[in-house]
């Protein structure tokens, strides 16, 4: 890989493209081993630097700690030591956090993130001891600070990054806010020892000349390909070339969310029609409808349109 990311960031583990892992169910909605396995394999195969297991693409708050843990256990087994795994450990009480996070550390994942406690609102000496006691249960592993402001209720602010960086475990930002500025903020914070990630699908190639090291995404899996062209052309500086990219990218999100059924409903079906199975969507999230199949058909179109452009 050329250009600047390398100099920007010297942990090369963190660097590229990382799709937000799925979660994978069999046909009665009960997690299925081997679907999970057949979607790793199938992300590998994309050339895609690593995965983000267990986040908010992965359906965690509607998961079990068992079957987070039973999720995990799958990828690490499919794909382990092939690519870098990022596992989101976060759960909203501290004990189940801990507990994951040990188990993703006995695993040997690269990284654990966490996303802040959610619906009530802490101040910022208590998300940080929450922070501190999950990466306590992983003292080996590198931590990574998931900020998600409009889900989670709470911005990462720098004075909160700055107590995290007091813990030597913490190495980088999951920045999922949508001002792609706080990019460079977070990175100037950390003094060029910090690895931010951009988070919104969206901004990746504007994420990306802001110093991303790379990109953790929901829509990543539906079109893997793309986004690593994507990340190799504002590597090598043809930002005008990525930016026309993102932007056919951005129209097939808009589509991807223009259904009635959720937006990762329509993604598993796209992925079904490729010969990955990866089941429904869990409830309380819409799954797809009989009046979606003609947005599927779009997004397909739309999807295969763009990387005949681009991928050629």
């Amino acid at each position: 890989m050329k250009g600047s990311f390398e100099q920007m960031n010297a942990t090369t583990a963190y660097q590229g493209i990382f799709p937000a892992f799925y979660a994978c169910y069999d046909d009665v909605g009960n997690l299925s081993k081997s679907r999970s396995q057949a979607l790793a394999r199938h992300l590998l195969a994309q050339g895609v630097q690593g995965l983000y297991v267990n986040g908010s693409s992965g359906e965690c708050i509607y998961l079990s700690v068992q079957e987070r843990k039973d999720l995990l256990e799958a990828v690490m087994e499919a794909v382990g030591g092939q690519m870098t795994i990022i596992a989101h450990v976060a759960a909203n009480n501290t004990r189940d956090s801990m507990e994951l996070a040990a188990h993703a550390e006995k695993l040997g994942v690269n990284a654990i993130a966490a996303i802040p406690p959610i619906y009530f609102r802490l101040p910022e000496h208590a998300i940080a001891k929450y922070w501190n006691d999950i990466s306590s249960a992983a003292p080996r592993t590198d931590f990574i600070i998931y900020n998600i402001p409009q889900l989670a209720g709470v911005s990462l602010t720098s004075s909160l990054l700055t107590e995290m960086m007091k813990n030597p475990r913490v190495v980088g930002v999951k920045n999922s806010s949508m001002p792609a500025m706080d990019i460079q903020v977070f990175r100037d914070l950390g003094g060029g020892k910090l690895t931010v990630f951009n988070g919104p699908d969206e901004q990746l190639a504007a994420g990306l000349m802001m110093g991303a090291a790379g990109g953790i995404g929901g829509t990543y899996a539906a079109m893997p390909k793309l986004y690593v062209k994507l990340y190799q052309l504002v590597a090598d500086g043809e930002n005008g070339k990525a930016i026309a990219l993102q932007n056919e990218i951005c129209r097939v999100i808009y589509a991807l969310v223009g259904a009635k059924g959720n937006m990762y409903a329509v993604i598993k079906e796209l992925l079904r029609r490729k010969g990955i199975n990866c089941g429904s969507v869990r409830a309380p999230l819409a799954p797809l409808f009989p009046e979606d199949t003609k947005q599927v058909d779009l997004c397909e179109k739309m999807i295969k349109a763009a990387e005949a452009d681009y991928l050629a």
